[in-house]
C-alpha cells in the first residue's frame, strides 16, 4: 500500500513550526456556533509544545521503552491498508498526515468542533464495513460495541433535541484520519474522532497506545427512539461506586477529596495535553488484597477497550506501578448518587465523570444520563510521543 505521492516527503519529520503551520491550515468540516470558539481553543492548544499530563508539571523519565511486547499488530495493519486503498485518490488526500502531525492534538468531546478526515456520514457501506474492521481490529470486542453504540446514541440525542442533521450529531458523525503509513516496523497510527468519542492509536512494532481515549454520551441509554435500549458505561459507573463502597471509613476520609458534586469534575478532556494534577486520594499500597484485586478490575475495564493481549501488556505495566497509585472520589455514595472517581498513577490516568446536561436542558446539577470518562497515559506517552521520540533518536530522517 501506497501513500499519495505529496505525503511521502514528510512522512516522519518535519520542524515543529511547520507542523502547527502544516496543521493549523488543514481544510476543516463545516462546525457551527461553538465550533469557532473550540476551535479558537484548539489553535491555542496546539501553539503549546506537548509535554503531556504531569503530577507536578515535570515529566518523569525512564517510565516508557521500545521494546518487543510479543503481541502482533498486523491484523491492524492489514485492516487499515484494506481501508485506505478503498478510499478514492481526493479521500485520501484529506485523511492521511504524517506520524507526527499536530492532526493526533486536534480532537475534541464537544460535537461542534470542525473535524478533518473522512467522515461516517460521506463513507460508502463498503468503506464503513473496513473502517470498522480497521477499529475492531485494534480494539475488544467490548471496545467496538462501545464505540458503535456512543454513534447510536449520537443518533439519539439529535431525535431527543431537536438536531437531526446538524453538524456534529447523528450516527455517522465521525471521523477517520491516517497517521503515517501501516507498517510491522515503523510507527504509524489512527485517530476516530467526533462527539463523546475519540480514539487514538498508536503502533510502533508489536507495541500499542491506545490514548487518549474518551468515552461518553448523553444520553447514556436510550429509552425510546430509533435506537431504544441501547445503554453504555454501566459497568464502569456501577464497579467504580461498588469499589468506593468497599472502602473503610478511614479509607474514605482519604479517597473523598470533597462530598458534594459539582456538574464538571473531568480534567483531561479536550485542550488538556499538558494539564496538571497532582496525585490525590487514597494510595491503592493502602488497601487490603481483596480491594486491590477490585481496583484492578475496575481499572482493566478501561484497559479492555485495547484488544486482549495489548490490554494484558497495558495492565502489566499498570501493575508494576500499583503502590504509586491513587484513587480519588468526589460526590456521595447513595445507590443513585451521581459522582466523579479518578485513577492516577505514573503510567495511566482515568477519569469518570458525571456531567450536567448539555443538549438535553441546561442545568448546573450533574446527572447519571451524561458521562464523560478519559484515559490518558501521563507523563510524555499519549498518542505514543515518547515511543516516537526515541524511535526517531535511532531512526533520524531527514526532512
Amino acid at each position: 500500500m501506497k501513500l499519495p505521492s505529496r505525503f511521502l516527503p514528510a512522512i516522519v519529520l518535519a520542524s515543529s513550526l511547520s507542523l502547527c503551520q502544516f496543521a493549523l491550515a488543514q481544510p476543516k468540516g463545516k462546525g457551527k456556533g461553538g465550533g469557532n470558539r473550540f476551535a479558537e481553543r484548539e489553535k491555542q492548544a496546539i501553539a503549546e509544545p506537548f509535554v503531556g499530563v504531569t503530577a507536578d508539571g515535570e515529566v518523569e523519565k525512564g517510565l516508557y521503552s521500545i521494546q518487543s511486547t510479543g503481541v502482533s499488530t498486523k491484523e491492524v495493519k492489514v485492516a487499515a491498508e484494506k481501508f485506505i486503498q478503498a478510499l478514492t485518490d481526493e479521500q485520501q488526500k484529506k485523511t492521511m498526515f504524517p506520524v507526527d502531525d499536530n492532526e493526533w492534538r486536534r480532537w475534541a468531546n464537544q460535537h461542534s468542533l470542525p473535524r478533518q478526515g473522512i467522515s461516517f456520514e460521506e463513507m460508502s457501506e463498503k468503506q464503513r464495513e473496513l473502517a470498522f474492521r480497521m477499529i475492531g481490529a485494534g480494539l475488544s470486542a467490548k471496545g467496538l460495541k462501545t464505540t458503535q453504540d456512543i454513534m447510536k446514541l449520537n443518533h439519539t440525542i439529535a431525535e431527543m433535541s431537536g438536531r437531526e442533521g446538524e453538524y456534529g450529531y447523528g450516527r455517522w458523525a465521525y471521523f477517520i484520519t491516517i497517521m503515517g503509513e501501516p507498517s510491522e516496523t515503523n510507527p504509524w497510527g489512527f485517530q476516530f474522532d467526533g462527539h463523546h468519542c475519540i480514539i487514538n492509536y498508536f503502533v510502533l512494532k508489536d507495541q500499542v497506545v491506545m490514548t487518549p481515549l474518551f468515552l461518553g454520551s448523553e444520553p447514556v441509554w436510550a429509552e425510546g427512539g430509533k435506537y431504544e435500549g441501547t445503554i453504555v458505561l454501566q459497568e464502569e459507573q456501577d464497579l467504580g461506586l461498588a469499589f468506593a463502597k468497599s472502602l473503610t471509613e478511614k479509607q474514605k476520609a482519604k479517597a473523598v477529596l470533597q462530598k458534594d458534586k459539582d456538574g464538571t469534575n473531568s480534567n483531561t478532556e479536550a485542550f488538556s495535553d499538558n494539564v496538571v494534577i497532582p496525585y490525590e486520594g487514597i494510595p491503592v499500597s493502602e488497601l487490603d488484597d481483596a480491594q486491590k484485586a477490585q481496583f484492578l478490575k475496575l481499572t482493566g475495564l478501561w484497559i479492555h477497550n485495547l484488544k486482549e493481549g495489548h490490554a494484558k501488556v497495558k495492565m502489566e505495566e499498570i501493575e508494576k506501578h500499583l503502590d504509586r497509585t491513587y484513587f480519588a472520589w468526589i460526590g456521595a455514595m447513595d445507590t443513585d448518587s451521581v459522582f466523579y472517581y479518578r485513577i492516577h498513577s505514573p503510567v495511566v490516568l482515568i477519569e469518570f465523570d458525571h456531567q450536567r446536561p448539555i443538549a438535553l436542558g441546561r442545568s448546573g446539577v450533574a446527572t447519571r444520563q451524561h458521562i464523560h470518562a478519559t484515559v490518558r497515559t501521563p507523563n510524555g506517552n499519549d498518542y505514543g510521543k515518547d515511543l516516537l521520540r526515541q524511535h526517531l533518536e535511532s531512526h533520524p530522517h531527514p526532512h
